[in-house]
């Protein structure tokens, strides 16, 4: 099961979304609203949300999704139920909201639109509300023995095991002829029919690397976890100056930009050098 969240400032719209009879939309859930229609809870909404006119995207939008096989079976009181368990993973079950269940295309799937404003008028802290929606979902998929995202990109990379390999083998063979940059390795992983896709976020940080082989997408380090940011970038930065790195580097150079590193990737890449450093300790005997 996947959960999606983020936070929007259109209430009344999200709720008209959600309530589309054309996507055969059925409410699964209501907590503390009465309204029947999506102006009518939206405007529940506003009145709260009165209370904090400070903040402007204060309506919280889930989408939590079982998987296809899953979502056949799941009827709306088993619906209402996760619902509710997902909300409560988010410490959300004291927060006004509605959930719908749109059952239009093969993916059943809920959405939840809950008023980000509680009762005492504080909003709610929407820092991470991505990430921390997907472990809410894993959990409430783990309590009701529904089938975990991990366990469906484990089934995946499975079955994707010959290609991942064939990736692993142009990845090595790029390696062995000791490129000095990323764009080096970059392009000649893209000889080789690989595309090496640098993920850079909004705040120019490199995050990691997607590779595309044969019509596949995957994380660098789905393929394997030699090619993740953190091993990668310290192999290359180790052909330029043919000594090990003993220190994370501030910026890098790729596809001709000048990026930094994400404070996650930066950190990962501060243990390698370190497990580097501790080897180098120990081969060499120093301090014993």
């Amino acid at each position: 099961m996947i959960g999606k969240g983020h936070s929007v400032s259109g209430t009344r719209v999200s709720i008209s979304y959600g309530w589309n009879q054309e996507k055969e939309a059925e409410v699964v859930l209501r907590e503390h609203v009465a309204g029947d229609t999506p102006a009518e809870i939206a405007e529940e909404f506003r009145i709260i949300q009165s209370q904090n006119l400070r903040c402007t995207n204060n309506t919280l939008s889930f989408i939590v999704s079982p998987t296809i096989e899953d979502g056949k079976d799941l009827s709306k009181k088993e619906l209402e139920a996760l619902a509710k368990k997902f909300l409560k993973e988010m410490n959300l079950q004291n927060n006004q909201s509605i959930g719908f269940v749109h059952r239009d295309k093969a993916h059943t799937h809920v959405h939840i639109y809950t008023n980000r404003i509680g009762f005492d008028g504080k909003a709610y802290n929407d820092s991470f509300i991505g990430k921390r929606s997907q472990i809410a979902a894993d959990n409430v998929a783990k309590e009701l023995g529904l089938t975990r995202v991990r366990e469906v990109q484990q089934e995946r990379l499975n079955e994707l095991k010959g290609l991942r390999q064939e990736i692993k083998n142009i990845h090595d063979r790029v390696l062995q002829s000791r490129p000095k940059s990323l764009d080096e390795y970059i392009n000649k992983m893209k000889a080789q029919k690989v595309e090496v896709l640098p993920t850079i976020n909004k705040a120019n940080q490199l995050q990691g690397f997607r590779v595309e082989y044969k019509g596949v997408n995957l994380k660098a380090s789905e393929v394997d976890r030699s090619m993740s940011g953190n091993r990668l970038i310290p192999a290359i930065s180790q052909n330029r100056s043919l000594t090990r790195l003993k220190e994370v580097p501030k910026t890098f150079q790729v596809l001709d930009k000048t990026v930094q590193l994400s404070s996650n990737l930066s950190t990962k890449f501060a243990k390698e050098i370190l497990k580097g450093i501790v080897k180098t300790v120990r081969d060499t005997g120093i301090g014993y």
